[in-house]
């Protein structure tokens, strides 16, 4: 009798103490979400700030950080960016970017439309979607993948004083990008490109897909020391294709860029069923259509899966023994 009346206190100051750790906890884990979240506000107007004494007006409309206690979420009604020395400007529509309590190092962003952007040399233009969203396992010193994925993407000129022209339209895109090693591998692709002619000059071009696999050698450095050039950079294509119905051209191999800005390749072009790949290119291209049909039909005698061999050497491109030209140095 008397052991079991001294067990029941040591159970209640067990639980007791249980309760304490568990506010001591949460008080802990609450006044680090209020310090991130302030930390977010004041670094995010330290930024404009530094950027609006560089001359650049920026803007990040209604910031404010929400969800406590279960996510950390930062919201914008809309982002504005404009460089007038670079006569760069850019807008989009809502901006919500958050992570959670149950999953602290995945951070999910989505973005609303239309992106409406202005630059030198380009029409202006004006991007919307039904739904993107960019995905971030975070980690150091770069997050271990980056996932974009879009619906319903469309595009087109957005000029002051005149119609808009339609460019294209993109049912789907997902795009995904992780560190191996020293390297950054890609994998991504889209479905139901629609070009529009006004685009193309009148051109016809059905509906593409399109998938590829790729390898940035020394990708992590490149990603840290972010080069203005492509000098000095090589890619490994795993394979890389276009299709529309049965036409299908894929491409696979290395390409590198010298010191000099020349380009060396040794790739591998791929055509699955070659008389559909010539109706494509003879409807998108009818004033060769004819030339077209001609030169794919001596390829089809080589099967319905031909390959043919593109090098490039310091910037001298041969297709077998054809010699095709030179491509002019990269910046």
């Amino acid at each position: 009798m008397t052991s079991r009346h001294q067990a029941q206190p040591r159970k209640r100051r067990g639980l007791l103490w249980l309760l304490l750790f568990l506010a001591v906890l949460f008080g802990l884990y609450s006044a680090g979400w209020f310090y991130a979240a302030d930390r977010i506000r004041d670094e995010s107007r330290q930024a404009i700030a530094d950027l609006s004494r560089k001359g650049v007006r920026s803007d990040c409309a209604r910031l404010r950080v929400e969800g406590y206690p279960l996510r950390l979420a930062v919201l914008c009604n809309g982002i504005a960016y404009q460089d007038d020395a670079k006569g760069i400007a850019a807008t989009t529509g809502a901006l919500e970017a958050s992570t959670s309590i149950f999953r602290p190092l995945v951070a999910d962003v989505n973005l609303r439309g239309p992106v409406r952007t202005l630059a030198p040399g380009l029409a202006p233009l004006w991007l919307d979607w039904d739904s993107l969203d960019v995905s971030t396992k975070l980690f150091w010193p770069l997050p271990r993948q980056v996932t974009l994925t879009a619906n319903g993407v469309s595009g087109q000129t957005d000029p002051e004083d005149d119609e808009p022209t339609q460019l294209f339209n993109l049912s789907d895109i997902a795009l995904d990008f992780w560190p191996e090693g020293k390297d950054i591998l890609y994998r991504g692709s889209f479905a139901e490109l629609d070009i529009t002619a006004d685009a193309l000059q009148g051109r016809n071009v059905p509906s593409l897909d399109g998938f590829g696999e790729a390898r940035l050698k020394n990708g992590v450095a490149v990603v840290q020391s972010k080069p203005k050039s492509l000098r000095g950079q090589a890619l490994d294509i795993t394979n890389m294709e276009l299709s529309s119905g049965e036409a299908r051209i894929s491409v696979s191999g290395p390409v590198s860029v010298d010191e000099a800005g020349l380009v060396d390749a040794d790739l591998m072009i791929r055509l699955t069923n070659p008389q559909a790949v010539a109706e494509v290119l003879a409807t998108a291209v009818p004033e060769e259509a004819k030339k077209i049909r001609q030169g794919f039909s001596a390829l089809a005698m080589m099967g319905k899966q031909p390959a043919m061999p593109l090098k490039i050497v310091k910037g001298n491109a041969m297709m077998g023994f054809i010699p095709l030209g030179a491509i002019k140095p990269l910046p």
